[in-house]
């Protein structure tokens, strides 16, 4: 373990400014959340439902990323950058053209959108004024995404942290504003958060085009190369992106059904689940940030094709996970009574999120090992389409239907179904522990091209 540090140094180096990212993306969420709902159950309620639509397109445009990254990372390691630039150029494009569609929709008929979530008018005529502003971040936000992504595929990772940073600034202190009318400006309430988060994310695409055009020198992007084409590169990005663009849609669509049992619980369950979701997300940072970086590390290896370091890398890397979990899990348990004192909750929903943050401290050390090891080495190394089939069977063939038994047939208590909605996070490290170290996820998934740059 202690060889091979240039691994540790890496990985620490790539997987830090991911967590930090993480941490400030949750932050804004918070800051947003709190200013709207300031202003009354109808405007949060409004911001909420169209932040159903970003979600969607959040997972599409995190599908499509992590896609690129499976891909552009080996090519990147085999020193092929013209096809990484191609690469980027074919997301990009994919994810305009949905970015565009989605923009058309919530602008011209937001009415009919909106009303897919909610039967409520006074919700969909508060939605509508945040809908017909924030609409217009579809198109920023999705190539700001790919861009960060695509330096991802290179190790170029403070960016994504420095325009986190920026975001934060920017769209609290233009919150602040715009919704209350502070510093001489209009009270605009709802109109005044989606004016505030399309700045932001303005503000986010300039900063991450001119990183791209003048400063990084690795990959070195230029407009000319978003025309390239390469019909070899879309057939690949899509054989094998596409098995991690529908996980992520299946994982989200998993995640809908979970919360539709949660919310059958009684109000104490669902108040206790969403604030041990919260705490959870902000203490488990480090755990994805690491699965991220382990991705890029891995897909740049086997790109190399360099298979001793391979093997070598996976193996220690597997402890590094566990120790990541390990730590994760105590530091959840230690501090879930005193991140309680900070809610004014009743007896009943504060001994639930207790139960279920106990609950969390045990299976956070599975997912650190069994994600990690599967979308972080596994997908990664070129296995795509046993990540997304590992994850269908798990979900919808035993976590679903256990944890609708245990809520609708048997009653148990909220943490029992809470633990089987979670179940999966420990039962899938038998699955990851031997494929990882079977080794026959390792495929080269690059091409030779006559056009290619060394």
């Amino acid at each position: 373990m202690v060889s091979d540090k240039d691994l540790y140094k890496r990985l620490f180096t790539l997987a830090l400014p991911i967590a930090l990212q993480n941490i400030i993306s949750y932050a804004v969420g918070l800051a947003d959340n709190v200013m709207v709902g300031s202003l009354g159950e109808m405007s949060i309620s409004g911001v909420y439902l169209c932040n159903q639509i970003q979600v969607m397109l959040q997972m599409l445009v995190a599908g499509f990323g992590a896609a690129m990254v499976v891909l552009g990372a080996q090519y990147w390691g085999k020193g092929d950058s013209k096809s990484v630039k191609t690469l980027v150029g074919i997301a990009l494009k994919i994810v305009s053209v949905f970015a565009v569609t989605l923009w058309v929709l919530v602008f011209f008929f937001p009415e009919q959108v909106l009303g897919l979530f909610t039967e409520d008018r006074q919700v969909i005529a508060e939605a509508v004024k945040y809908a017909k502003i924030i609409c217009f971040t579809y198109i920023f936000f999705c190539i700001s995404n790919v861009l960060v992504a695509s330096l991802r595929c290179i190790g170029t990772v403070r960016i994504g942290l420095y325009l986190s940073i920026v975001s934060f600034l920017m769209n609290v202190f233009l919150n602040w504003v715009l919704i209350f009318g502070n510093l001489g400006a209009p009270a605009l309430g709802v109109r005044g958060a989606a004016i505030a988060t399309l700045a932001s994310r303005i503000a986010e695409f300039v900063i991450v085009v001119v990183y791209m055009r003048f400063v990084d020198n690795k990959l070195k992007m230029r407009l000319i190369d978003l025309y390239h084409n390469n019909m070899t590169l879309l057939k690949d990005f899509f054989r094998y992106g596409f098995p991690v663009i529908l996980g992520d849609i299946l994982w989200g669509l998993n995640l809908s059904v979970q919360g539709a049992i949660v919310g059958r619980l009684g109000a104490a369950s669902i108040a206790a689940v969403s604030i041990a979701n919260n705490v959870f997300s902000m203490i488990s940072v480090g755990v994805y940030g690491t699965a991220n970086a382990s991705a890029v590390i891995i897909g740049n290896t086997v790109g190399e094709g360099d298979l001793d370091k391979i093997k070598r890398y996976t193996k220690k890397l597997q402890f590094v996970f566990l120790g990541v979990g390990i730590c994760t899990g105590m530091l959840m348990f230690i501090l879930k009574d005193y991140i309680l004192l900070l809610y004014d909750l009743t007896d009943e929903t504060l001994q639930i999120a207790r139960a279920l943050m106990t609950v969390l401290s045990v299976t956070v050390v599975g997912t650190a090992y069994q994600m990690s090891s599967l979308t972080g080495i596994v997908r990664a190394g070129g296995s795509t389409h046993f990540v997304l089939i590992n994850d269908a069977i798990f979900v919808w063939l035993v976590v679903i239907p256990l944890s609708l038994i245990m809520a609708f047939v048997v009653g148990a208590p909220t943490w029992v179904v809470y633990l089987c909605l979670k179940i999966d996070q420990i039962l899938k490290c038998a699955v990851a522990v031997v494929k990882v170290n079977r080794f026959d996820w390792i495929k080269k998934l690059t091409k030779e091209f006559k056009t290619a740059e060394a």
